[in-house]
């Protein structure tokens, strides 16, 4: 079975891309979450369940391993997008879109019928966090495993101060929700506590917390991509740096690998 990784822009013959360098830590992390998985199970094919997975940067890599992934995402255009890259990449057959979220998961997929559930960049936008994981512990199997993936509150302080706007990075500090105004895009941030928190809280044993994004987002690009070996050696340091608690309060996204009691 072919390599996914090149869907990440890491082939070996050139250097990292800009989307490689966002995602590698987290790919990597659920690679070997899924390979556990299938060790502990016996079976070669997961099922897998992506919500607001877009338009599949995640699933097709996850498809292209030989599992059974279905994405729940309320965008028809997204979906759309899904269902073309699944085909460009030869894994349509195990690629399914449904039209949803996770607030009303259970409208649109079968309680306890998977083996892996994805939750990347859904918890910042919902109105209520912990109802939305409830629900992505609700779809897992027993002994199946959540990759949890939200935006980080130190990160974008750092950002902000970085970028000269002290007064929205304090705001940012001291808000409830880690905004930094009425202009932030982002309606909700979190720390490596409170995601870790909402996973514990519905009856998840946390086995993993990384940093990422950790330098990607402050290094400017125009040395990543000029610099010889730069993009490898800043690829190297985010894994490098990732598992470090020190890090966490510093990274753009922090990323929780939990599992459901057996």
């Amino acid at each position: 079975m072919p390599d996914p990784s090149p869907v990440f822009g890491r082939e070996a013959s050139s250097r990292p891309s800009r989307a490689s360098l966002r995602t590698a830590v987290v790919w990597d992390v659920l690679k070997d979450a899924l390979d556990r998985r299938v060790g502990t199970t016996g079976k070669a094919a997961l099922d897998v369940l992506d919500t607001g997975g877009g338009s599949g940067n995640f699933a097709v890599p996850v498809a292209r391993l030989g599992h059974r992934v279905t994405v729940v995402d309320p965008s028809p255009n997204a979906l759309f997008a899904l269902e073309r890259r699944a085909a460009e990449a030869g894994v349509a057959d195990l690629v399914t879109g449904v039209q949803g979220d996770v607030r009303g998961l259970f409208d649109v997929v079968e309680r306890g019928a998977y083996d892996a559930v994805l939750c990347h960049g859904v918890l910042e936008y919902v109105d209520d966090p912990a109802e939305g994981v409830r629900n992505t512990v609700a779809a897992l199997r027993p002994g199946g495993a959540l990759s949890l993936l939200g935006a980080g509150l130190g990160g974008a302080v750092l950002a902000r101060a970085l970028a000269g706007h002290f007064t929205e990075a304090r705001t940012a500090l001291g808000d409830p929700d880690g905004r930094w105004g009425a202009g932030d895009p982002v309606p909700r941030r979190f720390t490596a506590e409170q995601l870790t928190g909402l996973a514990e809280e519905a009856g998840l044993s946390v086995g993993a917390v990384h940093g990422v994004r950790i330098f990607a987002d402050l290094v400017p690009g125009v040395l990543v991509d000029t610099e010889p070996g730069a993009a490898e050696a800043l690829l190297k340091l985010e894994a490098a740096a990732a598992e470090l608690s020190a890090f966490h309060a510093v990274a753009t996204q922090l990323h929780v690998l939990a599992e459901k009691p057996a």
